[in-house]
Parts: C-alpha cells; structure tokens; sequence
C-alpha cells in the first residue's frame, strides 16, 4: 500500500527549485537519484495494464527505477539477496557488532567517500579477521557480512558498518569447529583500541599518496602537518565498537538482514508532513531510553533534500560486503567445511523453476492471478480501460501511447 506521504512527492515538488539554487554543487549521481524517485513507478518509466483471469478486475501498473537509494525499490532486492543468503546460515549464534569513527574522521569521510568509505570497511574487517585469529582469544578463522551504513537517524552524516559474525569459525589448522562463549565474541575494547591504529596508519598513507581531497572548512588540512595535528587528538581517544548480544536463532538474524542490508537514508513511513514549513518525520534519540527516544523533527525543504543526498554512495560502490569464510574467493569450499565440522548436512539444491516466480500482488477483489494484457512505453499511458473481450487475452508486448 502506498504512503501518504513518500520521498519522491518531496522531490517532484520541491527538487526542481532545489536543483536551480545549488546548479553546480550537486554531482552527477546526485542528479540521477533525484531523477530516479521522482519517476519511479510513474508513466515516465513507462508500465503495464494487469487484469485478473477470474474476475476482470484491471489495473495499470508502472514500472520501478530499481535505483538503490529509492525508498520503494529495496524490497525485491532485498527478497532476493536474502534468498541466497539463507543457505549460508550455520546453527551457531550469531552477533551483531557495530565499526563506527569519530566525527573528525567522518568530516573527512564526506568529501572523500569512496576512498573512507572503503578504508572504513576494509580496516574494520581486518581487526575482526585479526582479533579472531589470535590463539589468546577466538583462535580461529570467522566468517564476516559487513553493511554500511552512512546516516543517523536524523539523516546526519555519520557511516559505520554493521557486521553480522557467526559465533565461532574454523580452527586456523581446519581440524575443528571453536565456537565461541554463548553471549562473548570478541573483547570490544581490544578490536576498538587496533582499529583505531589501522584505521589511522591506512588514513595516512592515504594522505601520503594524495588520494584525499579537500575542500571548504576542511581546506586547511592539505598539509601534511596540519593533517597530523587534526589527527592528533582522536589518537587518544577511545574509539567504541559496539557488540550486541547474540540473536536467537538463524530465523532472527534474517529478519534482521531484511531490515539492514537495503535500507536506505529514511523510509517513507517515516515521513509525517510536508508544507511550507518544511519536512516532519520521525527520529530516534539514542541519547534517551523508552518512550522518550521517539522524537518527531521538521527540516527546511531544502534542508532535507541536503541531508538525504549526502548519503547517495559513489557509483559502483559496494555497500555489502563478505569477508574470512564468506568471502567470495574462498567461500563455497569453506562454508563445506564449516559444515562438515559441525556435522551438519549441505543445504539441498533446488532445480531452477522453469519461468521465474511471480511477484505480482492478486487481485484485490477476488484473489485471483492477475495477467498482463497490455505494456505501455516511458512517458506513454494506456488510451482507455481494457475491452471486456480483450481482459481474457493478453496482449503482451503492445506499446500503445496516449497522444494529443
């Protein structure tokens, strides 16, 4: 069912205005993704007419930008990376643990997010593929799904990864399974204290190599010492990893990856109002516990527009990420491994279906299996409601376009 409010009524709105004031400061993917929702499932991507087989019922439906910072085009993909998730899952628990970095470093993030983003990603799975190995802890090799994620819930500015472990992993000689403690993966002050030090040691050579960029406030920094001296003080502070208790069951840990892995900046139901004033949504204020950490906010127009657009990722940039076991190099020999250690048999394959699922809602009136009759182009409407006659018969490929 559609929202009553959705992002793109925003964008159709308010983005042309928003596009004419800040002509020049808004890159290229920037431009497609405002484009993206605001057709999205509009005669502009063009569509399809649908009438049921039993009793008749039509209706037009248009097609999804499939843009992955749409709103309301994450719930097929989610659906389908899930599914082939699924046969990953071992019977161990699983925890959930959280890489994020100082607001100094996600200042530099922000001008500089493909190279951060990825440095961010690769220094966090590290120090998790290190500290696991290390005999004094886990002594094993884990297997590892890394998301980013690159908001708050206030659409600031603020990317961490959010990691879902297995509870354990293969011994580094590949004789046994070590599991971990029931509710303990990793001590989270010691992955805290050596991501820091990776994470800053890669960010220098970085610098060294001149693959950062900067610009405005952050002018000042493209000195090597006054890098170092903005460096300085997050040296010394502790950088939190956050670890939460182990999810109850495999069941879990997929509704949980249903809710993380094709989110995006905000969701529609989130969204409240929309006027002059601006953009009413709500928020939580982890700062607060219970009922007081639900809190409603209203942003400038302009403002919200600002706010989601920061969190459009560079083109081609993977936001999921697999790493140790699950990697892709070495994933489906070590997940046989892992299963033949904990004695547990390999998912069955199921033969390919002959045509792909069907997605398609019923029809709302009787429940029947709606059928496509007729396809329509970008920018083209169906001329009038399907005949009577012609509702049994699909037409498909017709590319009939309302004209005049």
């Amino acid at each position: 069912m559609r929202a009553s409010l959705e992002v793109a009524d925003i964008f159709r709105s308010a983005g042309p205005a928003y596009r004419a004031a800040h002509a020049g400061h808004l890159n290229l993917g920037q431009l497609k993704v405002m484009t993206a929702i605001e057709n999205c499932r509009t005669a502009a991507l063009g569509g399809h007419v649908e009438a049921c087989d039993d009793c008749g019922h039509w209706r037009i439906a248009y097609n999804s930008c499939r843009n992955r910072h749409c709103p309301k085009c994450q719930g097929a993909a989610a659906r389908t990376w899930l599914a082939a998730r699924e046969a990953d899952l071992l019977p161990v628990g699983y925890f959930h643990v959280v890489f994020t970095v100082p607001a100094e470093i996600a200042d530099i993030a922000w001008q500089n997010k493909a190279v951060v983003y990825d440095l961010l990603f690769r220094a966090a799975a590290d120090t998790m593929l290190t500290i696991a190995a290390d005999p004094k802890h886990l002594g094993a090799r884990i297997g590892i799904t890394a998301v980013l994620h690159t908001w708050g819930s206030a659409l600031t500015h603020h990317p961490h990864v959010h990691m879902i472990v297995p509870g354990g992993g293969i011994a580094l000689d590949g004789t046994r399974w070590v599991s971990s403690r029931p509710a303990f993966l990793l001590p989270v002050r010691v992955l805290g204290a050596l991501f820091r030090r990776m994470f800053l040691t890669r960010l220098l050579a970085l610098f060294d190599a001149g693959k950062l960029a900067f610009f405005s406030t952050l002018a000042g920094l493209a000195t090597r010492k006054a890098f170092l001296r903005h460096l300085s003080p997050i040296r010394k502070k502790r950088w939190v990893v956050y670890a939460k208790p182990p999810f109850a069951g495999p069941q879990a840990v997929l509704a949980y990856l249903s809710r993380y892995t094709h989110r995006v900046a905000i969701s529609n139901r989130r969204l409240l109002g929309f006027d002059e004033t601006g953009v009413t949504f709500r928020y939580k204020d982890y700062r607060r516990d219970g009922a007081k950490r639900q809190q409603v906010m209203t942003l400038a127009t302009d403002e919200f527009i600002r706010r989601f657009l920061i969190h459009v990722l560079p083109r081609g940039f993977h936001r999921i990420r697999h790493y140790g076991l699950l990697a892709s190099s070495t994933h489906k020999e070590a997940m046989a491994l892992a299963r033949r250690l904990l004695g547990v048999a390999a998912p069955i394959e199921e033969p390919e279906p002959d045509e792909p699922p069907d997605h398609r809602l019923p029809c709302p009136c009787c429940g029947g299996h709606m059928t496509i009759i007729e396809a329509f182009t970008r920018w083209c409407q169906p001329r009038a409601p399907p005949q009577p006659a012609a509702r049994m018969a699909p037409v498909g490929g017709s590319t009939r376009c309302q004209s005049g």
